[in-house]
């Protein structure tokens, strides 16, 4: 689709009420995963399993959140 075209559509979609926005980005989300290889969503399963076994037997340590917010805080420097 030509950029002319998708400038179009994201201008036309800015002018919608809030709620139908919402709506069109769920719609658009949902029609871009039906796309996703059925091999990689298996590989991210699999990733995703594999890690929340690492944390249920305590082979590695969770950092809290407040933590991580600091760090990026820090990082960004809006301390």
């Amino acid at each position: 689709m030509p950029r002319r075209k998708v400038q179009q559509l994201v201008e036309e979609a800015k002018q919608l009420p809030y709620g139908e926005r919402a709506e069109l980005i769920e719609q658009l989300i949902a029609a871009s995963a039906q796309d996703i290889d059925p091999a990689v969503e298996k590989a991210w399963g699999d990733e995703v399993m594999r890690r929340l076994k690492e944390i249920e037997d305590g082979k590695v340590q969770l950092i809290p959140g407040e933590v991580v917010a600091a760090k990026m805080r820090k990082i960004l420097g809006r301390e």
